[in-house]
């Protein structure tokens, strides 16, 4: 009966720990080719950030044409205002490649003048490595949210699931004992 309980307890410990340490590699938009003006609100990049959780370890992935665009990365007041002449970081070559090594928002624009201010622009929210839920992305312009690949996502609540499972068929067992 005691073992029964410690190889449960050892078993749940061990899916904590692999679901919460998964990094994974997110396209921005979910496909290729999503860095671009917007047709419209609803197209907007941060739109789809909504709905993406990002952790401490995964990384950004931009694909997009470098001889009609660029990757800027900017503080908070820049991104607000679509000023583009002193980014953190620029990626010039058609793709780029962010980790994320802290939690917190990092913010992107496009490198071509006009572009910002027609909604070609990005924050995304990143969370600790001990946050639980899911935090709303800052807006500073009333539009913008955080954020995350559908299919990491699925991963965080699948591995949910299988602890509660892993909990529902340890009770049974014990329950039978």
């Amino acid at each position: 009966m005691a073992s029964l309980l410690m190889y449960s307890s050892l078993v749940l410990v061990s899916i904590l720990l692999i679901s919460s340490t998964e990094a994974v590699e997110i396209l921005v938009g979910g496909k290729p080719n999503s860095w671009k003006v917007p047709s419209s609100v609803s197209d907007s990049l941060n739109k789809w950030a909504g709905s993406t959780r990002f952790n401490i370890g995964d990384s950004l992935v931009w694909k997009f044409d470098a001889q009609k665009d660029s990757v800027l990365r900017v503080g908070r007041e820049d991104y607000v205002n679509c000023n583009v002449t002193k980014p953190i970081a620029e990626y010039k070559n058609g793709s780029a490649k962010i980790e994320f090594d802290q939690s917190g928002p990092f913010y992107f624009v496009s490198g071509i003048k006009g572009n910002c201010e027609r909604g070609q622009k990005l924050v995304v929210v990143v969370m600790s490595k001990f946050h639980n839920g899911i935090a709303p992305a800052p807006s500073p312009m009333g539009s913008a949210l955080a954020p995350s690949s559908g299919s990491h996502s699925l991963n965080t609540a699948g591995s949910f699931l299988g602890v509660l499972l892993v909990l529902a068929l340890f009770f049974c067992a014990y329950r039978r004992l």
